[in-house]
This record gives structure tokens, C-alpha cells and sequence, in this order.
């Protein structure tokens, strides 16, 4: 498992933060001698006259009050851009462009001008916009149909023929929302005082758009002014909704205590919230407004000589920091690189390990470069007992053939048919061993070869059984066989009959008499189970780990007498790995053992 490295010890984390270390000293550098060189060419550029911004905030807000979004906004701010000889672009709060009446590429200037957000217009600068700071453009839900602007205006001209009749001069002025209002000579609205015999209330009363938009309103302000306890008091006055620039007086039907002007500012603030959210819908996104010059072309600054020694100064000082950083960074990396390399270019044999002093990347591969001289050492042991073993297999028959034939040389002995099969006994034993040798170096190096083809279990069985018979027979050992009829191997014969043979001949020895040696096989999903069970000695749980070890004997002893070469058990896991199958060991010391393999199924070259 790979180990968890702490994010700030990570060499990438190390190298990022050095990298951006040197960017935010070159930005800054840069950011420096721009604010220094550029300061009054900045200025001269952002030189506007405060009418023609204040004309060109207000064309756009209106735009905005009037459109859900920015999508057609271009036409008319090139339209506007022409007729005020300005540049204008739009942007979005993270300055993505929304129209630009500049070509394509141009920079922006270095700072908005404004925002245009007609729910939060500038009162005091901004032409007709209402106390409460919302365009009075911006009508939403309150805009009138055809029908109800003809109701209206038609209940308007009456009122206005009445104002006559009383000797009232008024003027019919239409808002935006479409409702009609009725104004007297000093602008101011003829409402205010109206004759008794015009008072009618058909004019002020609310429409069904206007009583649905406010009925809306006035849910949508109703949790704050619970909130406020704003609906307790009586004798009570209501909280006026629009001015006269947007319809007649309404209100919301808030109590508050009489004359309580706390209250009232509250009601009015819990009103003129409801009133942005309820409006919010209808109105383009907050925009940031840019304006320049005519020319758009980008201003070129011709640099002083005191500049260009500024400039070159920064540079020299960015250059010199990034140099600094960068030789401390390089020397914390390389120095344990250089540690690694000198204990792996030391001899072999010493086995050299290096300290492992941080849990960053150089950490775990010096961890890593230890674990592989551990394994290196283990190896190295394991390839000395190893040639101990081999030698000890090959000397006690050499020994026995050397010592047979130098004594019937002597003539001490006469070479007749018991000393002969013995000398063949002993020199099989070696062919044995060199055989093994030779699989387990073939395995290793991965040219060992298999003759595949069709076998059938069964004929395996009886084949192997057959091999076997006269030394179980012989060992008092009962030999036993059973297969499903219709199980096939894709495998090699010989080779399969070596590893079922290994198998047996290892269970055959540490079986005693009038035990069971027994060969079972079935069928398990897509693969062949394969079994050899004998009610033998069995093998200790802790020796059952290294029984497919090379060499390995619960008997150290080495005797000839219970244990073979050591390899059969070795070459049988070689062999099953290379027809894709595995094979695992399982024993009850004083029961038996069992040894399982699993090989790929096969189909019936019969179709049975």
C-alpha cells in the first residue's frame, strides 16, 4: 500500500509554492511599476465628463429595468456609443464581457466606471429614481395590459373633465407601468386634493395586475414585518408602496402605531425588501460599466529614464529572488538524491540502508531503496542455502556411485546385478533432481513449453493411478480414483501427469500403512477442481506456508528415507501456474492433507 504523504510535504505542494512564491513577486513587481510608470496616462484616460456618464448610466439602466437580461443589449449601446462619441462596454461582476462597443480584443480600462443595477440607483444622480434607490423603469409585475391602460386612461379623462368643471387645470401623465396619474400646474400630484364631487375612488383603485402584484408584495413582506412586530398596534396607517412616478398611493396594509416613526421606518424597510426580490426577476443582472475615449486604440507611454531604471531594477531584484528559491529548493531535493546514489554505487555485499529523515517523496524512496537491500539480503541467503541444497541433493548419490565404483575397482567387491540396479537407483536419483533443476529454471525464465490438448480427467486419473499402484500396494497404502466422466482439461498431458504424480508420490511417503491416498475431481463454475487427500502425518500450521518453497522439508533432517529432493511440490505450483490454474495446500496435523488445483474447465471434444 502506497503511503499517505502529508499535503505540505508533498515535493509537488513544495515546488508549486515555490513557483507561485516567484509569480506573486514578478506580479507584484509588475503591478508596481505599472501603478508607478502609468499613474497619470491612467488618469488622462479616465478623464470623463460627469453628464455624459450620468446620460449613458441612465440609458443603460433603463435598458436594464426593462429586460430580464443583457442578450440584446449590443445595437443599442453601439447606437448610444456613436451619438455620445464614447467607448462602452459592459461586464459581468467577474468581468466577463457582455457587449463592447470597442473592436474585438481591446482592453478595458483599468477601473468600471459604475455598476448598473437598476434595483440600487444612485438618488441623488440619478434622474427620476425613487428614495427608495429603484429605477423608476423597473415595473415588473405591475406593467399594465391594453385593456386596463384603456380603463384607465378613459377613468382618467373623466376625472380630468371634472378637475375642469371645478376650475382645475391638470395634465394626464402616463407612468411606466401604464397607469395614468394626473398632475396639477407645479407637477405635483392633483390627487392630493381632490374635489369632493370627483372623489369616485374608480381612478386609484387598483387594477386586478396591480392588487395581484400586490398582493404578492405584501406575502412577500409579511414575514418581516411579523418579525418587527409591525402588526399589533391600532389605530394604524398603511406603508405607501410606489410614488407618484409609478401609479396612486397604496398601501401595503402594515399596522403600525400612529406616529411612531421607528415603526414606519421599519415597515418601510421590511417593504422596500420585499419589493427588490419581487422586481428582481424582471431586470438584467448587475453589470459594471466601462467608459473611454473616442479613441479606443490603446494609449502607447513612452518610458523616462528613471522608469527604465525602476524597471530594471525590478527585474534584477525578481531574478535575483527567483535564483535564490530556486538553489534552496534544488539543494533540499538533490541532497537526499545524492545520499540514495552513494549507498547504491557501495559493493553489493554490504547491504548498505540510507536514514530516512522526511515522509515527502525522497522519504518513501529511501524507505523503498531500503526494503530492496532487505530483500536483496534475504535473496542472497536464499541463494546460498539454495546451493547448499542443491549440493547436498547431488553429493550423497555422487558419493554412493563414487564409493561403489572405487571398491569394486579395488576388487573388494564384485559387480554383480544388486550393485548394479543400486548404481542405476542412485544415478536416476540424480536425473531426478537435475530434471527439477531444469523445469524450475524453464518456469523462471518463462520458456517452459506445454503441449496442449483434449484430456479427460478421468483417463488422467487412471493413468496416474496405474504409475502409482505398485508402491502404494507396496507402501500397504489403498489408492483411490473418482472423477466426473465429463470433465475436460485444454492442458498437457505429461506435464499434468507430473504434477498429479508429485502430488501423490508426496502424499504416498508421509501416508503410513493402511492409509488412503485419494484422487477427486468435479466441476466448480468454469473451472476443474482437482484434489490428492491422504490420511497421513499432515503438516504443521506454521510449516504450511513454505511447503511450495524450493528445497523446503519438514523433515530438516534431509532424510532420504520420508522425504525426496525437495522440488516436486515447487515445480507442481510452476506447472499449474502455467496452464492459468493455481493450487493451495490445507492440513489437520494427525488427519491428513489436502491439495487442490484449479484449472481452467474445458468443453468435450465429443460435445458430450
Amino acid at each position: 500500500m502506497r503511503p499517505r504523504i502529508p499535503l505540505r510535504k508533498r515535493l509537488l505542494v513544495r515546488l508549486l509554492v515555490a513557483t507561485v512564491l516567484i509569480a506573486l513577486c514578478s506580479v507584484g513587481a509588475t503591478a508596481w511599476l505599472a501603478v508607478e510608470t502609468t499613474t497619470r496616462a491612467i488618469r488622462e484616460e479616465q478623464g470623463q465628463d460627469l453628464a455624459d456618464d450620468m446620460r449613458i448610466l441612465a440609458q443603460l439602466s433603463g435598458y436594464a429595468a426593462t429586460h430580464p437580461e443583457w442578450k440584446g443589449v449590443r445595437p443599442t449601446l453601439v447606437a448610444l456609443s456613436k451619438k455620445m462619441g464614447r467607448r462602452i462596454a459592459l461586464t459581468t461582476s467577474d468581468r466577463t464581457l457582455v457587449a463592447d462597443s470597442a473592436p474585438h480584443g481591446t482592453s478595458l480600462p483599468p477601473r468600471p466606471a459604475a455598476n448598473v443595477d437598476p434595483l440600487h440607483t444612485d438618488t441623488y444622480t440619478q434622474p427620476g429614481a425613487q428614495l427608495s434607490g429603484i429605477d423608476p423603469r423597473v415595473v415588473g409585475p405591475y406593467r399594465l395590459p391594453v385593456k386596463e391602460r384603456a380603463q384607465l386612461e378613459a377613468l382618467a379623462k373623466e376625472r380630468q373633465a371634472c378637475y375642469a368643471r371645478a376650475r382645475i387645470d391638470t395634465t394626464i401623465t402616463m407612468t411606466p407601468s401604464g397607469r395614468p396619474v394626473l398632475t396639477d400646474g407645479n407637477g405635483d400630484d392633483a390627487n392630493n386634493h381632490v374635489p369632493e364631487q370627483c372623489a369616485d375612488g374608480k381612478l386609484n383603485t387598483p387594477t386586478v395586475t396591480e392588487s395581484k402584484a400586490l398582493k404578492d408584495l405584501i406575502a412577500r413582506a409579511r414575514p418581516c414585518y411579523q418579525k418587527e412586530g409591525l402588526n399589533l398596534a391600532i389605530p394604524y396607517f398603511g406603508v405607501d408602496v410606489f410614488d407618484k412616478n409609478l401609479g396612486s398611493r397604496y398601501v401595503t396594509g402594515a399596522y403600525t402605531k400612529l406616529g411612531d416613526a421607528a415603526y414606519t421606518q421599519k415597515a418601510e424597510a421590511c417593504t422596500d425588501t420585499a419589493r427588490r426580490a419581487q422586481l428582481e426577476p424582471y431586470v438584467a443582472p448587475v453589470a459594471e460599466l466601462f467608459l473611454g475615449g473616442g479613441d479606443t486604440t490603446a494609449p502607447r507611454f513612452d518610458v523616462s529614464p528613471a522608469n527604465k531604471t525602476k524597471v530594471v531594477g525590478a527585474a534584477a531584484a525578481v531574478l535575483a529572488l527567483t535564483v535564490l528559491v530556486t538553489a534552496v529548493v534544488a539543494t533540499r531535493l538533490v541532497r537526499p538524491l545524492r545520499v540514495l546514489t552513494e549507498a547504491a554505487q557501495q559493493p553489493p555485499e554490504l547491504h548498505v540502508r540510507v536514514p530516512v529523515k522526511t515522509r515527502d517523496e525522497t522519504g518513501i524512496l529511501a524507505e523503498a531503496f531500503n526494503d530492496l537491500a532487505d530483500r536483496r539480503e534475504r535473496m542472497e541467503v536464499q541463494r546460498k542455502a539454495m546451493v547448499s541444497d542443491i549440493a547436498h541433493e547431488l553429493r550423497s548419490p555422487l558419493t554412493n556411485i563414487r564409493g561403489w565404483l572405487e571398491v569394486t575397482r579395488d576388487g573388494f567387491v564384485e559387480p554383480d546385478p544388486a550393485l548394479l540396479g543400486s548404481l542405476h537407483e542412485e544415478a536416476m536419483v540424480l536425473q531426478r533432481v537435475i530434471d527439477d533443476l531444469q523445469d524450475l529454471a524453464a518456469a523462471d525464465a518463462g520458456t517452459l513449453r506445454l503441449h496442449r490438448e483434449p484430456v479427460r480427467v478421468e483417463d488422467l486419473f487412471d493413468q496416474v493411478a496405474a504409475a502409482y499402484r505398485v508402491t502404494a500396494d507396496t507402501a500397504g497404502v489403498v489408492l483411490l480414483t473418482k472423477a466426473d466422466r465429463t470433465l475436460w482439461l485444454d492442458a498437457d498431458p505429461v506435464r499434468m501427469r507430473q504434477v498429479l504424480g508429485n502430488l501423490v508420490s508426496n502424499a504416498l511417503r508421509h501416508t503410513p500403512v493402511d492409509g488412503t491416498v485419494t484422487l477427486t475431481a468435479w466441476r466448480e463454475g468454469d473451472r476443474a477442481v482437482l484434489t490428492v487427500t491422504d490420511t497421513g502425518t499432515g503438516i504443521a500450521p506454521e510449516d504450511l506456508p513454505h511447503v511450495f518453497e524450493r528445497f523446503w522439508r519438514a523433515d530438516q533432517s534431509r532424510s532420504r528415507r520420508t522425504g525426496g529432493s525437495g522440488l516436486g511440490l515447487s515445480i507442481v505450483r510452476d506447472l499449474a501456474a502455467a496452464h492459468d490454474g493455481t493450487v493451495e495446500a490445507a492440513s489437520t496435523p494427525g488427519t491428513g492433507s489436502t491439495f487442490t488445483l484449479k484449472l481452467p474447465d474445458s468443453p468435450s471434444p465429443e460435445g458430450s
